[in-house]
């Protein structure tokens, strides 16, 4: 009995050495990682150039320039797909469009397609998206829903409530925070254009200068001012609340403007994108990167971040060679300035089928290096139209107002050719077709080379996966009545 009371004795006495044991590792081993929050404030339809930071003379972006002066400007930084739908989903998924299954406007990715809403919901984060959605199905984005406008028309107050956010940067977790405003999405009437006087504007190249584009610029640009001013107040809650120094903050421009030859086209003023990010004392203050990168790069660049390996994640679906990962790759190395460079190539994808006023089938597919952009018109016999040519008169006032080179130029935006080859270097707004020269079919072969094997990658066939686009759209009737084919 004695022996047995000493044993038992003994095993207690181990036990609380032991414990004791695990206790003081707990107290002195390494703190555990505090992990940084994340806000992401898009724009909507604006040109990467038309902001402070990317050298528009004109337009007046304080927040965005405060924003860039205090962290790193990408200069090469582009979507896949100009429009709204296709463009979230890939920013949010890491997949490109025709792979995830969003791939025209208003759609939506396949069943069982995974987001960054997963993996950071996983790793403890409160994620939540205010302002437009366009995304689905919600089994793919599993995320809170602070409410706000799918399309504003400037009527009835703001389009979205931004103090609804506050809860969710108050938590004591961290934060992944979406703010996805309507601006400067048509129709322009936010904001207060006589700001801008429209004698006084610097019209670009790629523009024409008529009356009616300085007009129109003026209640754009008021738009853009405007939606600045929601960033600022974004970023003034987060400080309010104290989280400033912890969060990475991120501003970009979605597609291009739907001027001719931005959104709905693979052109530059369509695909390429501003995008600024701060994340005091990791990113250096006011610098820029020239690093080829795209919208797919972002989750797997933030996931890195945070301590993931984004080469481990499972993205719920395969792309043609059985691969389940990411399209997109990390660019953290790029986002912290330890290199300037990422891709070789980016990659375009337009489908124009189910667009307002849009032809029955005008698919598009580019590839572009850092110097040359190639671009494919699967049906190049088709007038290209939408919007901006069947129902706005602005296109109609360039072919009139123009002549000689300027006016073929004008005309390009709906009959083009079914191979476009251009050189950014001396052509950076893509007038001057080189495809058929000869002293560039070195360069041509090579790049149409390149988007097939992108294109057998994705599981994109062309003209029977335009034929598809239908199938994939979920926009809600009820939204808009008298819809036969989802708007721009």
């Amino acid at each position: 009995m004695k022996e047995r009371t000493i044993c038992i004795c003994s095993i207690f006495f181990i036990i609380l050495i032991v414990s004791g044991c695990k206790r003081e590792t707990k107290v002195e081993g390494k703190p555990e990682k505090v992990l940084p929050n994340i806000v992401i404030f898009l724009a909507d339809d604006m040109t990467w150039r038309d902001c402070e930071p990317y050298g528009n003379p004109d337009v007046v972006t304080p927040h965005i320039q405060k924003l860039a002066q205090e962290g790193i400007s990408f200069d090469n930084m582009f979507t896949s797909t100009a429009m709204c739908a296709p463009t979230r989903q890939q920013l949010m998924t890491g997949l490109f469009p025709v792979r995830s299954g969003a791939f025209p406007n208003h759609s939506q990715v396949y069943d069982g397609v995974r987001s960054f809403a997963h993996y950071f919901v996983e790793l403890g984060y409160r994620v939540a998206l205010i302002g437009k959605q366009h995304y689905g199905p919600d089994s793919s984005f599993p995320m809170e829903y602070l409410g706000g406008r799918q399309h504003d028309d400037g009527k009835n107050g703001p389009d979205i409530h931004l103090e609804k956010v506050l809860p969710v940067i108050n938590d004591e977790r961290p934060f992944f925070l979406i703010v996805a405003q309507n601006q400067p999405h048509g129709p322009w009437n936010r904001g207060n254009p006589e700001k801008y006087r429209p004698e006084a504007l610097e019209i670009p190249e790629y523009m024409v200068d008529v009356p009616e584009t300085r007009k129109s610029l003026t209640k754009y640009y008021a738009e853009i001012t405007y939606m600045d001013s929601l960033l600022g107040k974004t970023l003034k809650l987060i400080d309010q609340v104290g989280k400033t120094n912890n969060t990475i903050s991120i501003f970009t421009s979605e597609q291009g403007y739907y001027y001719p030859f931005g959104k709905w086209t693979c052109y530059d003023l369509g695909l390429k994108t501003a995008f600024i990010a701060k994340w005091p004392g990791k990113i250096e203050p006011n610098t820029r990167n020239k690093a080829i990168s795209q919208y797919v790069d972002v989750v797997p660049t933030l996931l890195e971040a945070v301590g993931v390996n984004p080469e481990d994640i499972d993205t719920g679906i395969s792309d043609a060679n059985g691969y389940r990962g990411f399209d997109g790759k990390s660019f953290l190395p790029a986002l912290l300035g330890h290199t300037q460079e990422h891709r070789k190539w980016t990659y375009g994808v337009q489908t124009t089928r189910g667009i307002f006023y849009g032809p029955e089938s005008y698919p598009v597919r580019s590839v572009r290096s850092e110097r040359y952009r190639y671009i494919q018109n699967l049906s190049y016999d088709t007038v290209f139209t939408n919007m901006i040519t069947d129902k706005h008169t602005i296109y109609q006032n360039w072919l009139a107002q123009t002549k000689g080179q300027e006016q073929e130029w004008v005309k390009k935006y709906q009959n083009r050719p079914y191979g476009e080859l251009y050189d950014l270097e001396k052509d950076p707004f893509e007038k001057k077709n080189l495809a058929m020269n000869p002293e560039m079919m070195t360069i041509k072969k090579e790049m149409e080379q390149e988007l097939q094997r992108w294109m057998r990658q994705q599981g994109d066939k062309g003209l029977e996966t335009e034929l598809e686009a239908l199938e994939r759209q979920h926009l809600d009737k009820k939204e808009h009545p008298a819809l036969k084919k989802s708007s721009q």
